[in-house]
């Protein structure tokens, strides 16, 4: 007869305070797939990340809790585009792609579903599968961060928003940084339902440097062309 696998105390602990997480409960109760609907939920109600008639995409979405709430708070008007690399069960108003966002593939999805228009908000919950070795996670974590800021630049409207999760410790202030050059205003915010003990943090973009700046160059071009 087979040995049952020992619970390690990690194991265990961590299960214990999985199912007497407030947020886990609240998750349940409120039909959300994940406790992380929260922190996009508090983050929204400081900041007014949503409305309806955007376009969002979300990339790290699964189980898609943070795609529950863009369309609820859109009122089911708008679009969301979601990507990852596990298997999302469908939710109304939300096109899903199962793949790899730092693979071509997933970026030519991307671009065929937006047809060359405009992202009004890009959220980014990605996180690498956890080695063990930090260095290595943090450094992959922030491969990940910089994918995504790349995407942002290149998509957002000049109005537009990205929300990124990142972990403090290695990298955080060089990544920091290249937010700081890519957009007009970087907050970092920290939602009560992310866990006391953990490093992770949100960094808000607004306003990308880039876009506003073809923005600008385009408006001249067309007011020499009346002129």
């Amino acid at each position: 007869m087979a040995q049952k696998p020992k619970r390690t105390k990690s194991g265990s602990a961590w299960m214990h305070e999985h199912v007497t997480d407030p947020y886990v409960k609240k998750a349940q109760q409120d039909n959300y797939r994940s406790r992380a609907a929260y922190k996009l939920l508090e983050i929204d109600k400081r900041d007014h990340l949503l409305r309806p008639g955007m376009t969002v995409v979300d990339l790290g979405a699964a189980p898609g809790s943070w795609c529950q709430v863009a369309v609820q708070k859109m009122k089911q008007q708008g679009r969301v585009l979601a990507i990852d690399l596990l298997p999302m069960a469908p939710i109304p108003g939300v096109d899903s792609l199962e793949g790899d966002f730092t693979e071509p593939a997933a970026l030519a999805w991307l671009e065929e579903k937006l047809q060359s228009g405009r992202v009004d908000l890009v959220l980014s919950d990605m996180a690498p599968n956890i080695s063990g070795v930090m260095l290595s996670d943090q450094a992959r974590q922030y491969e990940l961060c910089e994918l995504a800021l790349d995407f942002s630049v290149n998509w957002l409207k000049p109005d537009g928003t990205f929300l990124v999760k990142v972990f403090q410790g290695v990298g955080f202030e060089d990544f920091r940084a290249q937010m700081r050059q890519a957009f007009e205003q970087v907050l970092i915010r920290k939602p009560e339902a992310s866990r006391d003990r953990s490093a992770e943090v949100y960094l808000l973009g607004r306003r990308p440097v880039a876009a506003r700046g073809a923005a600008d160059e385009t408006a001249v071009t067309s007011q020499q062309k009346s002129d």
